[in-house]
């Protein structure tokens, strides 16, 4: 037993020996060392940086023989104009009262007819070589939001076709600046100002005189007119 044992642990020693002459004569080693030199990892790169454009200029193109009798294409002018931004005022404390809903007072059927009927005798008897239009009052254009649309067929025939800065002025020959927006054919911004200061109510009813082709000569005629008369 002892024997066998000692057999098997020489005969492993001998196959080692074996082994390592022939991986000595293969050179194994070397080719190890070799490869693991080879497969180490390699530094990246530095990321190249992109040069910073200075300037950019229009050089002429070269075209083809085909087409460089042929005029060259014509292209169209854009114009980007800035929003217009109106200077802000305090307004009288009228401003309040209309903000609040709960206030509001309609004009009766009979008040609005009458103010619409004088607003349409006096623009009549205007000069008829300047465009003019009745505008009744309703909420909408003196309280909450202050929006007044435009009789679209008088805009688009007579107003900018982009938008743009329109002037109302008063009876006393006071300016107002107003936003006109084109697409929707109305006043924006500044209109507030004017309705309140001016203290339009429901049922009175306007008349614009386009004067200028982004002036309005504005006459208010009053609802409460109706109760004048009814009472003289």
């Amino acid at each position: 037993m002892v024997m066998a044992k000692v057999t098997y642990e020489e005969l492993r020693r001998q196959r080692l020996e074996e082994n390592k002459k022939r991986m000595e004569e293969l050179h194994l080693p070397q080719l190890s060392q070799a490869l693991k030199k080879t497969s180490s990892p390699k530094p990246s790169p530095m990321k190249q940086v992109k040069p910073r454009t200075i300037k950019t200029e229009l050089v002429p193109v070269r075209r083809s023989r085909r087409v460089a009798s042929k005029p060259a294409p014509d292209y169209k002018e854009v114009t980007f104009y800035e929003r217009i931004e109106l200077p802000r005022r305090v307004c009288s404390r009228l401003y309040n009262n209309r903000r609040d809903l709960s206030n509001r007072v309609y004009a009766s059927d009979e008040a609005r007819e009458y103010a619409t009927k004088k607003a349409e005798e006096l623009e009549s008897s205007l000069e008829a070589d300047y465009p003019t239009f009745v505008k009744p009052m309703l909420q909408s254009h003196v309280t909450g939001g202050f929006w007044l649309g435009l009789p679209s067929h008088f805009s688009k025939r007579n107003l900018p076709r982009r938008d743009d800065t329109v002037s109302l002025v008063d009876e006393q020959g006071d300016e107002y600046q107003t936003v006109y927006l084109a697409r929707k054919t109305g006043l924006s911004g500044g209109w507030k100002r004017f309705a309140v200061e001016h203290e339009l109510v429901d049922g009175d009813a306007l008349v614009f005189q386009l004067i200028r082709p982004t002036v309005f000569k504005v006459y208010i005629i009053r609802v409460n007119t109706f109760e004048d008369s009814n009472g003289s």
